[in-house]
């Protein structure tokens, strides 16, 4: 997930945005925790893609 697009971005598709990617780290922590996950780099990215969301919209709320 690009910075830039997410700048582009009105305060609404963020927070859809942040919805979307917190029901994913959900789903990926409910498989890590069956064993079902085999790519366990996927959390982390889910993790940083929710961190650059979530720092995209102070920076919105700040302006």
């Amino acid at each position: 997930m690009n910075p830039t697009e997410l700048r582009g971005k009105s305060g609404e598709e963020l927070q859809k945005e942040l919805e979307g990617l917190l029901r994913a780290q959900f789903g990926l922590r409910m498989q890590l925790a069956t064993q079902q996950l085999t790519n366990t780099s996927q959390l982390k990215k889910v993790r940083r893609d929710i961190a650059r969301v979530r720092t995209i919209m102070k920076e919105k709320a700040a302006k």
